[in-house]
């Protein structure tokens, strides 16, 4: 057997509404879920990037209750993106704080920031890739001025 992908499953305690919520900060179109219960946010090419599970359907152990546990004790729901800036200005106009303001991680050295989602899970939206350091212009040499030089 060979691992493919993993789907994280959430427990949230309205399927429609979250999906809506992540939907808007990840700048996908407005879609349904495809249940009351049970709804996947995927990326463009199909890539499942978040499933949200109706607390207490199905009755799945750890899907039961919001009660049995603190909703993302243990977990942080962490996506890189390549629309940072972008996905910046939508958290803004979803939360009116955030968890942390946007600073660039030391460690994977990208820009990122966190907030809650409606459910209460910590969400962290990262830049794909580090910012470009700006370089010093190499210098040239100017052969004109190596011409003069050499003529004298």
């Amino acid at each position: 057997m060979k691992m493919k992908r993993i789907w994280t499953i959430i427990g949230v305690s309205d399927v429609p509404g979250s999906f809506k919520w992540y939907q808007s900060l990840f700048g996908q179109p407005e879609t349904a879920p495809g249940h009351d219960h049970w709804g996947q946010i995927v990326d463009t090419d199909g890539t499942v990037l978040l499933c949200l599970h109706q607390w207490g359907a199905h009755e799945h152990p750890t899907l039961m209750s919001p009660d049995d546990g603190k909703p993302g004790n243990g977990l942080l729901l962490f996506f890189r993106v390549d629309d940072y800036e972008m996905a910046l200005k939508r958290a803004r106009a979803l939360v009116d704080q955030f968890e942390e303001e946007p600073h660039l991680n030391p460690n994977t050295e990208t820009w990122e920031f966190s907030l809650r989602d409606p459910d209460g899970y910590y969400v962290t939206i990262s830049a794909l890739s580090a910012p470009q350091q700006s370089r010093p212009a190499r210098r040239r040499p100017n052969k004109r001025s190596q011409s003069i030089k050499e003529s004298r």
